[in-house]
């Protein structure tokens, strides 16, 4: 009896030991069972779009992660992060993921405050020992869908509704724009900002001032069904926006953009658990997750690429492509392939790209990187509106 007590209350000794050794977060984790990991959404869960994307995919984490537990603050405005990252903290949270690009610099605000949380901010580009960043980016889709649009339209103008001329919307437009000139070097592409992540209305009334001035293909980067909803009551090719849309416009929705967000937390977490991510080291760790991780995917609904009523009208019709025709259809098959291959061989992004003023911005055989993607305030050739911040040289 008693070497059992004595053998017992060693090997509580030796894990609260070996917890002191360990980073906080899987210090805690060691000794509770659980590692506690938390969100601050920019919206409401139910928006169908960002908020609810992000949602779906802590749900996905804690079905795959039984030592996961996690807890969620949604409509935080940007700029007002750190009076919900205080009471989260308080509330012995491990990990804090902090989703929307506006709340870059309280994140990072909080990872000082706080060098014993663990923190991760999607989109941006500030880090800290404590405090990683990570990114499901669009851009590539947003090429591919351009390709789409293009081929589509039959005025030669595509509408886009923007959320804020940010560099991320900047180069998800301009993604988008490339692709449809591609497709059709005629076609314009334009755009009206919102300057909200999510309000309906506001996407209503300018998905119908976009098709009212002859705007024949419209996309949407604003949280609701509302664009895919209006531009299917007017009977207009349109694209799902970071989860299947399909159901509000079956006969409508063409293709679209989906993310996995579940792809980068159940990778994060895992390493935070395993003790690779501590607070010491997170300062260069920097997730960029693209077609080829499997974080994005070309859409109209889950596995889905491409809605099959409109597939015959991109086969039928031509790009140029080094010289040689061929159907849009075909191109769009190959550049998927191949971005969602380990190593791809195409970038929208591979210059020489002009931008809509005529300066060289991406040189001959030179392709964007990263940190310049993450900082673009140039928009490219085919947009038509206004661009806050937009360069003139």
């Amino acid at each position: 009896m008693n070497k059992s007590i004595t053998l017992a209350l060693a090997l509580s000794a030796g894990i609260a030991a070996l917890a002191l050794q360990s980073s906080p977060a899987q210090a805690q984790s060691m000794t509770t069972g659980k590692l506690k990991a938390c969100f601050i959404y920019v919206g409401p869960t139910g928006d169908i779009g960002w908020t609810y994307a992000h949602d779906q995919a802590r749900l996905s984490a804690m079905k795959a992660l039984p030592w996961l537990d996690t807890k969620y603050v949604e409509s935080v405005p940007e700029g007002q992060a750190l009076p919900a990252i205080d009471r989260l903290v308080a509330d012995k949270c491990q990990v804090i993921f902090t989703t929307s690009f506006g709340y870059m610099d309280d994140t990072l605000a909080a990872a000082k405050k706080y060098p014993n949380v663990i923190f991760a901010h999607a989109a941006g580009y500030k880090r800290n020992a404590n405090m990683a960043t990570y990114m499901a980016d669009f851009y590539q889709v947003y090429y591919l869908n351009g390709l789409v649009a293009g081929a589509l339209t039959k005025s030669g103008k595509v509408g886009f509704v923007g959320t804020y001329p940010i560099p991320e919307l900047k180069r998800h437009l301009s993604a988008f724009a490339l692709g449809v000139l591609a497709a059709n070097p005629k076609a314009v592409v334009d755009v009206k900002w919102l300057n909200s992540w999510f309000d309906p209305a506001k996407t209503r009334e300018a998905s119908e001032a976009l098709l009212s001035q002859g705007d024949d293909v419209l996309t949407s980067a604003e949280d609701s069904a509302t664009g895919v909803q209006t531009a299917a009551a007017k009977k207009v090719p349109t694209f799902s926006h970071y989860n299947s849309m399909y159901k509000f416009g079956s006969d409508y929705v063409v293709s679209g953009h989906l993310v996995h967000w579940d792809k980068i937390y159940i990778d994060f977490l895992t390493k935070v658990h395993d003790g690779t991510y501590t607070t010491k080291n997170l300062a260069n760790v920097d997730y960029w997750w693209l077609l080829s991780k499997g974080a994005v995917e070309m859409g109209a609904d889950d596995g889905v690429a491409i809605n099959p009523k409109y597939v015959a009208q991109l086969k039928a019709a031509k790009m140029t492509v080094a010289g040689k025709s061929l159907s849009v259809y075909d191109r769009l098959m190959a550049l998927t392939s191949d971005m969602k291959s380990a190593k791809p061989t195409f970038d929208p992004y591979t210059g020489p790209i002009k931008d809509r003023s005529g300066v060289l911005r991406v040189a001959a055989g030179k392709v964007m990187s990263v940190g310049d993607l993450n900082s673009m305030s140039w928009v490219a050739p085919g947009v038509k509106g206004d661009v806050a911040d937009e360069p003139k040289k």
